[in-house]
């Protein structure tokens, strides 16, 4: 095993290094996060600048070098819907408890991959046609979010926090937590465990434990809101 591979821990794992897989580990590296690249071709592999595995991800084997026992998530970006239902398969059968993204190229794929135990199936195709679609009616809309989200030229940034069972934020409401007066950040909605969004809160709107903070505002605000809600 690869000696980087073997000290990480909580790294994502991205099956298939095509043009989505490319995609989805250069975002991940850029936000800090530890990626583990796994194709079974080794030119390809040979431009990979992250950690990689040569192998089939049909392979448990391949898996398990890649670390799965102590991965965050794995993405499943391989190029047929059936590859990637196969790898879903495997990886909840070994990690039960590991969130995976998968690829689906057909919305017939989507259920299926989602019953395999997929958190969440992306269709590129569908997303890109949503883009093109949103760029027609909300331009200036759409250039905020990608600046925002993955320019990296604008000092603030969207993030999301979960709101830990210790935190003196649980319980309170947004009024008397006094965040943008504490933090600076800007509360834009609040997810509740159950998956329901409360957008734009009102100021007498409680947040509880394991809600989830939707939020914006610079990187040093946002560290502030954090420290709020997942220490005591």
């Amino acid at each position: 095993m690869d000696r980087d591979i073997a000290r990480m821990s909580g790294h994502v794992i991205v099956c298939g290094w095509g043009r989505v897989g490319r995609e989805v580990a250069r975002f991940l590296a850029s936000a800090d996060r530890d990626v583990v690249v796994v194709d079974r071709d080794p030119e390809r592999l040979g431009e990979v600048p992250y950690a990689t595995v040569r192998g089939d991800v049909t392979d448990d084997e391949t898996l398990q070098e890649a670390g799965i026992d102590r991965a965050a998530t794995l993405v499943a970006a391989l190029d047929t819907d059936a590859d990637n239902l196969y790898v879903t398969v495997a990886g909840k059968s070994m990690r039960p408890d590991l969130q995976i993204i998968a690829r689906a190229r057909s919305e017939s794929s989507e259920p299926k991959l989602v019953r395999a135990g997929a958190d969440r199936v992306v269709n590129p195709q569908q997303l890109g046609g949503d883009r093109m679609a949103a760029f027609v009616t909300q331009p200036h809309v759409v250039d905020f979010v990608d600046v925002v989200m993955h320019d990296g030229t604008l000092e603030f940034r969207l993030e999301e926090l979960t709101v830990s069972s210790g935190s003196p934020l649980a319980g309170t409401t947004l009024r008397s937590a006094h965040l943008r007066d504490r933090t600076g950040a800007l509360v834009l909605a609040i997810r509740r465990p159950r998956g329901d969004f409360v957008t734009n809160p009102s100021p007498e709107d409680v947040i509880d434990a394991g809600d989830v903070l939707i939020s914006v505002g610079t990187a040093e605000q946002l560290a502030a809101l954090a420290q709020f809600a997942t220490h005591p």
